[in-house]
């Protein structure tokens, strides 16, 4: 008996195994396509921006003007007001770092004034820019609404450049290591350049 006890307990156990293993196997799968989705858009942003990564001057040729000044944790915010929608190969913001002379691009960034209904890069999170008034030089006041914005930087004198509200961010670490993540909105490993 107690022979027959064992045997029909080690038939449960991997019934059960089998079974649990069974139900797996659609979120493993699923979980792989997504990894494999986002392994290729990351590669097509990449490749695309490759031509960006040490030459500021490019991307200031090809529409890429600054919007902010060095965010600390983050860096300085490069935005083309003619890149519309989402492609991981035109990203409407190139994030840099900036030491003495040398410019090297961080990071990628596409904003929202709402959080997209399906992230745009599987398992993609997201970060917020509070509304505000840009200008020419990169100067940024938090502003509620446009008619809140001096009309130039205050420190600068600079000319008023645009306003946005509040802006749902996602960044995207693809030429800088981020021990936070992939997708969050500041690196602890970028705190060296925030001095410029």
């Amino acid at each position: 008996m107690r022979k027959l006890l064992s045997v029909a307990i080690v038939v449960i156990a991997l019934l059960s195994t089998t079974a649990v293993m069974a139900s797996a196997k659609p979120s493993t799968h699923h979980s792989t396509a997504k990894a494999s989705a986002l392994a290729d858009q990351l590669a097509a942003a990449r490749t695309a921006t490759a031509k960006y990564a040490n030459n500021l001057e490019l991307a200031k040729r090809d529409g890429y003007g600054i919007i902010t000044k060095m965010i600390p944790n983050m860096g300085y915010h490069f935005m083309n007001p003619n890149v519309k929608g989402f492609s991981p190969e035109k990203p409407p913001i190139l994030v840099y770092e900036h030491k003495g002379t040398t410019w090297q691009l961080a990071a990628l960034e596409w904003v929202y004034t709402s959080k997209p209904a399906t992230p745009p890069f599987p398992g993609a999170t997201y970060g917020s820019f509070g509304a505000g008034c840009h200008y020419k030089d990169g100067s940024f006041v938090p502003a509620e609404s446009q008619d809140a914005c001096p009309s130039t930087a205050p420190d600068s004198g600079a000319a008023f450049n645009f306003w946005h509200p509040l802006l749902i961010t996602l960044h995207v670490w693809i030429w800088f290591p981020n021990p936070s993540g992939l997708f969050a909105s500041t690196n602890p490993l970028v705190a060296p350049y925030n001095g410029g």
